[in-house]
């Protein structure tokens, strides 16, 4: 059997599917039970009084486009969020398996693993080395009931894109053994080249994409699994077939046209100039013990008083992110990137102790 198969759990292999509606759009809907007219206010091309297509044929030829795979390799998912549950729903029986992730990192790993009832097992990145993959100790940590292998790269919160070498290595060795799950939420503002590349390499490999940071839709809720097609046709039997709203796929269509494509690449790159200038006016402020390297479209940074940076800057009318929760963070707030407006905003803030 398919490794993809042989590690899910046998109830999702042998699962049948919910059947939806036929999707038939040049026929009239009267096989569906929605109700024939639009409600006030609707401007959508399709109408919100239809359900949406389950996964847009048009949005996932836009999507493969965009991460350069073929379409039986993508699966659009309500942001990375869903595709992390439906991996966990996938791969996790309760009270057997287990995740393995690399701390700190994004939280959601570890709470679809509970949700599931399944283990979560931690390797720490390598401070010391700049949050270094520790790729060894990710593989004297495996065992065969760990079936998910987070690596987020760039990582959040740390902001470090992952050594590519020790990345290779895992997805080498497990290769068969685990599906490696590599988040790639934030590789746009790395400048690197994503993994996609490695999907025919691995079979047990899927790959994490998402339109709401490069492409400013995170209210739009539009993220992608992409996996081997069988991985990817296990996965359309766990998600719900009506999960992506129609606003939404619409929003997601328009936003990768071509024009705007170009005109998001503008964007990023002025906010990749403002993440310099950010982090040049923090490591000056006083309130800042260190400011680390960003891959990402936030910095990491290490502080001499959390508690003033905090105040003074939610008494400007600012907020960042609290992450001193984090054993390994015990000093740590997370900065994202803004305007120049408000990224002056927020120097402002915490020029003064």
């Amino acid at each position: 059997m398919n490794a993809v198969l042989a590690l899910a759990r046998p109830e999702i292999v042998s699962l049948k599917p919910y059947s939806h509606a036929a999707w038939l759009p040049s026929l009239t809907r009267m096989h569906a039970n929605e109700a024939p007219w639009r409600p006030s206010g609707d401007s959508t091309a399709a109408g919100l009084n239809r359900y949406p297509e389950p996964q847009p044929h048009l949005l996932i030829e836009r999507l493969a486009d965009l991460y350069a795979v073929p379409t039986a390799n993508v699966l659009a998912t309500r942001g990375g969020d869903e595709a992390i549950d439906v991996l966990s729903r996938i791969y996790l029986r309760a009270g057997s398996d287990a995740i393995l992730q690399c701390t700190p990192t994004f939280g959601m790993y570890q709470v679809a693993a509970r949700i599931q009832g399944a283990d979560v097992i931690e390797v720490p990145l390598e401070r010391e080395r700049g949050w270094a993959l520790d790729a060894g100790g990710v593989l004297a940590t495996w065992q065969p009931h760990i079936k998910l292998v987070y690596l987020c790269s760039p990582n959040n919160p740390t902001a470090n894109l992952l050594d590519t070498a020790a990345v290779e290595a895992i997805c080498t060795a497990l290769d068969g053994k685990a599906v490696v799950v590599i988040d790639e939420a934030y590789i746009e503002w790395s400048h690197s080249l994503s993994l996609t590349r490695w999907l025919t390499r691995f079979p047990t490999l899927a790959i994490l994409r998402t339109l709401s940071k490069a492409h400013a839709l995170a209210g739009a809720r539009i993220g992608a699994l992409l996996a081997h097609p069988l991985l990817i046709e296990l996965a359309s039997r766990v998600v719900p077939p009506y999960s992506l709203a129609q606003p939404a796929v619409e929003a997601a269509v328009r936003a990768l046209e071509p024009q705007e494509l170009a005109a998001a690449q503008q964007r990023l790159e002025g906010l990749l100039m403002e993440r310099e200038y950010l982090s040049a006016g923090l490591a000056a402020s006083p309130l800042v013990a260190k400011v680390w390297p960003s891959d990402a479209n936030f910095l990491l940074i290490d502080c001499s008083d959390a508690d003033r940076f905090m105040s003074n800057t939610l008494a400007g009318g600012l907020i960042v992110r609290d992450l001193r929760a984090q054993p390994a963070l015990p000093r740590s707030l997370r900065v994202s990137i803004g305007t120049r407006a408000q990224n002056d905003a927020l120097l402002n803030c915490v020029r003064r102790t």
